[in-house]
């Protein structure tokens, strides 16, 4: 093979991987019946950061670290909080095949009280403006398909009596996702109410892959997974018209 082909092959990837998540349907959607109160703007990006799971060929493992922070704006200390991670969806390499979970063998999440596609962080509390850093394991086994698998979160907690409710892109359908982004005159909105939560959490994929260059496939697939999947979010919670609460 020439010796450019990989950078022509990774780009060609690439592009098709948009492509193809952009078509991927999203899980289905979250209960909407729950009336949890909006956050304000910026404090939900506040809460959930540094997700990171490097790149891990078939039958390895790795972790998926995170930092979970408790935002001195917000005024009060959290407790009966509930983190989960939960692996989704899939797109695979070669070919860009994209899917749903389940999908055979795909990696396993991990921690000390459960393992499977989902696992939950239960912290008792966390005093305001406090943070705590923690992981899951991610295991693959010799049979894990190659490609990116993406991954969403959720935050539950309740603060001066409170519960709220945040999540991830991945959690909503396409429709309702679509009804919570768009304004009544086509203007970019975030409709908090609509999708039935008080903010929306990043979230993150791993990349399996077994070739001597899958780091550098790794690392664009997975921020192409990364910023499709939470792109939309960032654009409108700071794009211009955006909005929390009712659009």
């Amino acid at each position: 093979m020439p010796r450019r082909a990989p950078r022509r092959l990774l780009r060609t990837a690439l592009a098709a991987l948009t492509i193809a998540l952009v078509a991927v349907p999203s899980a289905a959607a979250s209960p909407v019946a729950a009336a949890y109160p909006p956050l304000p703007l910026p404090l939900d990006r506040q809460f959930l950061g540094n997700l990171s799971a490097p790149t891990v060929a078939p039958g390895g493992s790795t972790r998926l670290t995170f930092g979970l922070t408790d935002p001195a704006s917000l005024g009060a200390a959290l407790d009966r909080i509930v983190l989960t991670f939960q692996v989704y969806a899939f797109n695979g390499f070669p070919g860009n095949a994209s899917a749903e979970l389940p999908v055979a063998n795909a990696p396993v999440l991990s921690n000390a009280t459960s393992s499977g596609s989902l696992v939950t962080v239960s912290l008792a509390s966390l005093a305001s403006g406090a943070s705590y850093n923690g992981s899951v394991g991610i295991a693959t086994s010799g049979a894990t398909p190659a490609g990116t698998f993406a991954i969403r979160t959720s935050l539950a907690f309740n603060a001066s009596g409170t519960a709220y409710l945040l999540e991830s892109r991945g959690w909503f359908s396409a429709s309702v996702w679509d009804r919570a982004t768009e304004g009544s005159n086509g203007t970019a909105t975030l409709n908090l109410t609509e999708l039935g939560v008080s903010g929306v959490l990043p979230e993150t994929g791993v990349l399996v892959a077994a070739s001597d260059w899958g780091w550098a496939l790794g690392a664009l697939l997975a921020a192409a997974f990364v910023l499709l999947a939470a792109g939309a979010w960032v654009y409108f919670r700071r794009g211009p018209g955006s909005t929390e609460g009712t659009g």
